[in-house]
């Protein structure tokens, strides 16, 4: 039974799927006008592990992760840079792709785009008139009548009147109520020509909440079982979502809804205001991605998760360790029993509202148990159930050595520059030039290289 915790209820609910066997989930995805942060990056990951696990769970899973191709950030960038609003998606998306590659994400089921589901946005826009949740305004944009739907807030606990209370704003004319939104925005004279499409109500784009609600309803139906994303689209996107799709069918959108934390830097919120934003490929040139997955799978996914060097570098020095025990003890190829003490613990976790946190702990045990019984069968069981249930999480798939020897892109000693300093090194012990000898490990330790002599030889890993 996995249990997770509903935003909707405000409490961990058993899963129950409303057709058997299938989980069918839409998560809110990238609007693709820049790099993609490390805010990103834990949404992908927390959301890539809950579909991994309701497969390993033997649900056949239906992940839906959309794109937002045009949006107002879009099109001012284009214009900023004086290029198409295609060649500024397409390129971020390129980029967008190469970085969950990197960070060992599955690519969704489906992955739509936003411009390719105009009509639905329509379509959609069009029952919400036919069921008075809509008005065109004086300046031709449509709106959605927020105070005509009762079940707004629900997601939230946001109350429209509160709200009102704390306005400093001045209200736009165009709208009934300051708090309705935008549905269709019309063409403006000075926008290109590719951010407009034909309609009832006239030229124009639609707003952004529309989107999802048509890209999900195409893909998943008017009804499906979970929806995923960052705590901070809680309000207004996904209270909008639910406004609209359920304004416009009639009935239930969703059953869950599934957010994850904030990412803080240096215990502030990560924002561009503070200067304290980071793009993923920015944290990738300086530590291994595998070392960013595991940072952010070491928390649960709704408790905040502070960024600093400090705690990348504990990640990375924690998941040497893993690796460690698997270059050391030799990992056998397991099928994993869930009855099996380590395997049922890790499966308690998991089935509890996703705690990686205490999936992790069971890895960790693992290591300790096939370092304790290294060069015996029982320590090779152990460290092939290390790995298999690593594998779950996306971990410690790689060659022991790679990942040892792994280093940020931008590290000046390269494996080559390394491999020919240990010849030098042996040259010297050879000629009996200790001295020599020493220099070499003296200045690959202070570059965070450490030497390993066997009787097979020198080997080396990265601290």
């Amino acid at each position: 039974m996995i249990t997770l915790y509903n935003t909707l209820a405000r409490e961990k609910q058993e899963f129950k799927p409303i057709t058997p066997g299938v989980v069918n989930m839409y998560v809110c995805g990238m609007t693709v006008y820049d790099y993609c942060h490390i805010g990103h990056a834990r949404m992908v990951v927390v959301f890539d592990v809950i579909a991994r696990w309701f497969r390993e769970s033997n649900y056949k899973v239906n992940y839906v992760r959309n794109i937002t191709d045009i949006d107002d950030k879009i099109i001012k960038r284009a214009a900023e840079n004086g290029e198409s609003i295609g060649t500024l998606t397409e390129r971020f998306i390129a980029a967008m792709n190469e970085d969950f590659a990197a960070l060992g994400i599955v690519r969704p089921d489906h992955e739509p785009r936003a411009t390719d589901h105009v009509g639905g946005m329509q379509e959609i826009i069009a029952k919400l008139f036919d069921r008075g949740l809509a008005y065109s305004a004086p300046n031709g944009d449509v709106y959605y009548s927020v105070r005509k739907f009762q079940g707004y807030g629900k997601l939230s606990r946001k109350n429209l009147d509160d709200q009102r209370a704390g306005e400093r704003v001045e209200v736009d004319v165009n709208k009934q109520d300051a708090a309705d939104f935008v549905l269709w925005k019309s063409a403006k004279e000075d926008e290109p020509a590719e951010v407009k499409w034909d309609s009832k109500w006239g030229s124009g784009r639609p707003g952004w909440h529309i989107e999802c609600s048509a890209m999900s309803c195409h893909h998943l139906g008017e009804h499906f079982d979970i929806h995923g994303g960052g705590e901070d689209l809680q309000f207004p996107h996904h209270e909008n979502e639910i406004a609209q799709s359920e304004g416009a069918h009639g009935h239930q959108y969703v059953n869950y809804w599934l957010h994850n934390g904030f990412i803080n830097v240096d215990n502030e919120k990560m924002s561009k205001s503070l200067g304290n934003f980071f793009i993923i490929r920015e944290v990738l040139a300086k530590y291994d991605a595998e070392v960013l997955r595991f940072f952010i799978l070491r928390a649960h996914y709704r408790s905040p998760l502070n960024y600093s060097d400090v705690h990348l570098d504990d990640a990375k020095n924690a998941l040497t360790r893993l690796y460690t025990t698997l270059k050391s003890v030799p990992a056998a190829e397991v099928q994993i029993d869930w009855a099996e003490p380590h395997a049922a613990r890790f499966k308690a976790a998991m089935d509890d509202d996703f705690a990686t946190t205490e999936a992790v702990a069971v890895l960790f045990e693992l290591a300790l148990h096939a370092n304790k019984h290294a060069g015996t069968a029982e320590g090779v069981q152990a460290a092939g159930l290390l790995k298999a249930l690593a594998k779950v999480l996306g971990l410690l798939q790689r060659d022991p050595s790679t990942y040892l020897q792994a280093g940020a892109s931008d590290s000046e000693w390269t494996s080559e520059k390394i491999e020919a300093a240990i010849i030098t090194r042996k040259e010297a012990r050879a000629a009996k030039n200790w001295a020599e000898s020493d220099r070499v490990r003296d200045e690959l330790t202070a570059a965070g290289i450490v030497l390993e002599d066997t009787a097979q030889g020198t080997t080396w890993r990265r601290v």
